[in-house]
């Protein structure tokens, strides 16, 4: 075979691999915009987005954070105004300023915190007495943390009655009230009351699929 046919069939097989190189750009090139453009494409979940983002992350349970969330803003409340304000107002006139600094908090600032703590919309609603957010919905938050308030003080009562017998004859109350406590048995209440409504739903629900 003389040197010119060799050189020939050489430009030829590049010419094919350059032109095939070409048409496989162009392939991905196609591709990548058809993804792009695509209207059809199946929507993804922001939970979905997050198993994939966070991976690497130290992970915290939900639940930790939702009742740690809980517990600091209802100890935070006992701090600065049980303790703050204690030595000013006493009686009915603290306990209806704390009911206030309670709902008020949950109301703009705990639930929207665990709002944006969701995964996707609405996961966390589970996890709260009044799930959304209503010009109205203050009032309410306000009047279910006088419930959760009375009940905490209930309970205050009933551990030094059992420690120290008749609170109003004892010189010395053995459990007073502090941040820490106050925050775990606010929490508690609250969550115990959550649960109560949650189970009253989903039996309410329950009854009427059966019904349909």
């Amino acid at each position: 075979m003389s040197t010119g046919a060799i050189m020939s069939k050489k430009e030829k097989n590049s010419k094919k691999k350059k032109a095939a190189a070409e048409n496989y750009y162009d392939l991905k090139i196609d591709a990548v915009d058809r993804l792009v453009n695509a209207k059809s494409a199946p929507k993804v979940s922001e939970k979905e987005i997050r198993q994939y983002t966070s991976r690497g992350r130290f992970h915290i349970p939900a639940w930790l954070k939702i009742v740690f969330v809980k517990f600091w803003f209802s100890g935070a409340i006992c701090y600065f105004f049980l303790w703050g304000l204690g030595i000013y107002v006493s009686g009915l006139d603290l306990m209806a300023i704390l009911a206030i600094a309670l709902g008020v908090s949950t109301d703009l600032m705990v639930n929207h915190l665990l709002h944006s703590f969701e995964p996707e919309k609405g996961a966390y609603d589970k996890w709260m007495m009044i799930p959304f957010r209503k010009f109205w919905t203050i009032f309410l938050n306000v009047i279910y943390a006088g419930v959760l308030l009375y009940c905490v003080i209930q309970l205050y009562g009933v551990i030094n009655t059992i420690l120290v017998g008749d609170v109003n004859e004892a010189q010395n109350v053995a459990l007073g009230v502090g941040p820490f406590l106050f925050g775990i048995f606010y929490m508690g209440f609250d969550m115990l009351f959550v649960t109560i409504k949650n189970t009253m739903v989903k039996i309410i629900r329950d009854a009427n699929a059966k019904t349909v």
